[in-house]
């Protein structure tokens, strides 16, 4: 099958898709297929383009805003209608956010992952959380700005969690100790997004599951090293955190949080695969926190270890993607 590879962009996760897109590229030719790798800024690459872009090395930091700041999102589809189907490697911005899905949608050309609309609901943090818990799955309270600090006290609480409402990887993400620190932490927040989300902060187990084919795959557990946020660094440098694959949880409790995911999956009307992020309290509630619609395929990604602790290789995991997207495409 001949698959283009499309990867990079204009968000803050650009550095993140480019390893997404090294392990995807590498698995898909092991597999046999025919692959073109497409950088979203620069189109097609050539080899040579290939293998000093495609390192798969993440910094500790996100890149500069300034160094994406104007880099197209797209790719001219022209350049994608000789093949049989676009792998989305995107992460982030209007990777995500259903903009490219669109723009693929007019052009004609299959993808993989969710719709343009299921894109968009579940990029925009406040829309779905609404829907979150139109499905019954609990998620923590919140307030978007501009918000009055005593409606934030009594609400909300301290700590409390502020962050973009439309941003991945924690970029932006501060946790707040105090009202005296409220106003830094919204303003490095809208700095990443005209609209910031202030969340009740949820002390417990960091919890995730990944959703293929309509299928709940196992729940991990990540334990930060040092802080108890799982921050951009914690994410994407070896040693950051432990992720635990599958989760010390009980049979009741693990078979619960795949039941919110599906449910969460479902209810944002997500298609082929997510990944659904939670907290579990201290009296063993669980708390959605997002869905993410392309979750993250490097090296050190959550969904690859969700799949291959029910058994389910990285080749084999993106074969099932691609087959799920042109099955897809058939029925519509």
């Amino acid at each position: 099958m001949k698959i283009a590879v499309l990867f990079g962009g204009d968000s803050m996760e650009r550095d993140v898709s480019a390893a997404s897109a090294a392990q995807v590229v590498a698995a898909l030719r092991a597999r046999g297929h025919d692959i073109i790798a497409v950088d979203a800024h620069r189109g097609i690459l050539s080899a040579e383009a290939e293998g000093r872009l495609l390192t798969g090395r993440i910094d500790r930091a996100p890149p500069a805003q300034e160094a994406t700041r104007g880099l197209p999102a797209v790719v001219d589809s022209a350049g994608l209608r000789d093949v049989e189907l676009v792998f989305l490697a995107l992460h982030g911005g209007n990777g995500e956010n259903g903009t490219i899905q669109s723009v693929l949608d007019l052009a004609g050309v299959p993808y993989t992952g969710s719709g343009r609309l299921a894109s968009a609901i579940a990029w925009d943090k406040d829309v779905a959380k609404r829907l979150f818990l139109s499905a019954g799955v609990p998620t923590p309270e919140w307030l978007m700005t501009p918000v009055d600090p005593r409606a934030v006290a009594a609400k909300i609480g301290y700590p409390a969690i502020v962050k973009p409402n439309g941003q991945g990887s924690t970029v932006g993400l501060t946790l707040v100790e105090s009202p005296a620190k409220l106003d830094a932490a919204i303003e490095l927040a809208a700095r990443f997004d005209r609209e910031v989300m202030i969340e009740r902060y949820i002390a417990g187990r960091e919890l995730t599951v990944g959703i293929l084919d309509d299928v709940a795959l196992a729940v991990g557990e990540i334990v930060p090293a040092q802080g108890p946020i799982f921050d951009y660094a914690a994410k994407y440098q070896a040693g950051g955190a432990e992720e635990v694959f599958p989760a010390v949880l009980s049979a009741e409790q693990t078979r619960r949080v795949q039941e919110l995911g599906l449910e969460v999956h479902r209810a944002l009307k997500l298609e082929d695969y997510s990944r659904v992020d939670f907290r579990m309290d201290a009296h063993g509630g669980f708390w959605c926190l997002e869905a993410n619609t392309l979750p993250g395929l490097s090296s050190s990604s959550l969904l690859p270890r969700s799949a291959a602790a029910v058994g389910i290789g990285f080749a084999e995991l993106c074969e099932r993607i691609c087959a799920a997207a042109l099955k897809r495409r058939r029925r519509a």
